[in-house]
């Protein structure tokens, strides 16, 4: 299985970009895993940039694709519950997994109705640039929780 992590913006800003190199760095010990970061729209209604962006995050996927989306309105989840549910797509034999951070207005209905689960990492809002940190973060440790190493405390 590879994981994929799909960022609407631009380059990783340098205060995120250690970060998430170095989280990244760390999963492909677990799983293959590559970043695919997809241009912002430059039109100016919110709407039609969420369908100018879906139609990009379309293109992106295959459809065998499993779709996390990261919703502020998903479902919260525990780190555990997280590793969780990694597993249980490995275990349905999925060959990829694709986790969402949408752009600036969230994404078009079409890429909600598309996504195979919605996932909220907070009831905060954070930057952009933030999410792909802690998102980065929190698959390492979904990681290490499933190899049963120490980097998780319960």
């Amino acid at each position: 299985m590879k994981l994929s992590l799909f960022s609407v913006g631009k380059a990783h800003e340098a205060y995120i970009k250690d970060g998430v190199e170095q989280f990244t760095k760390r999963i492909a010990h677990y799983y293959p895993i590559d970043w695919q970061l997809i241009t912002p729209s430059k039109l100016t209604d919110p709407t039609l940039i969420k369908k100018a962006e879906a139609a990009s995050i379309l293109k992106a996927l295959t459809p065998t694709d499993v779709l996390f989306l990261l919703d502020e309105k998903g479902k919260m989840l525990s780190s555990p519950g997280l590793a969780k549910l990694i597993q249980q797509k490995a275990n349905q034999s999925a060959q990829r997994i694709v986790f969402l951070i949408g752009g600036a207005y969230g994404v078009d209905d079409e890429i909600k109705q598309r996504a195979n689960f919605t996932w909220s990492i907070s009831e905060l809002v954070f930057p952009h640039m933030l999410v792909r940190l802690i998102l980065a973060e929190q698959i390492y440790r979904a990681c290490s929780i499933l190899a049963n190493e120490k980097y998780h405390h319960e």
